[in-house]
């Protein structure tokens, strides 16, 4: 049987980026500001695309030293 694949999703809202984060909407407008996190504009929406979340995800862990290898309590 053949099962719809769902597909992934590439922009999520800042309200959306500020659930997946765990930050404030002032904190994720902070990281647009620096250039941490990348947006994009559809009309008058601030969308943020996934690949921007997995690169400052991934750019947190570089610069906690851990690289995303967590090491056992």
């Amino acid at each position: 049987m053949n099962e719809p694949t769902q597909q992934a999703r590439a922009l999520y809202s800042v309200s959306e980026t500020m659930t997946l984060l765990n930050l404030s909407r002032t904190q994720i407008y902070e990281l647009i500001r620096s250039r941490r996190l990348i947006s994009v504009t559809q009309g008058r929406r601030r969308l943020i695309p996934a690949d921007s979340i997995s690169t400052y995800v991934q750019l947190l862990l570089n610069e906690s030293g851990s690289g995303g290898h967590g090491h056992a309590a």
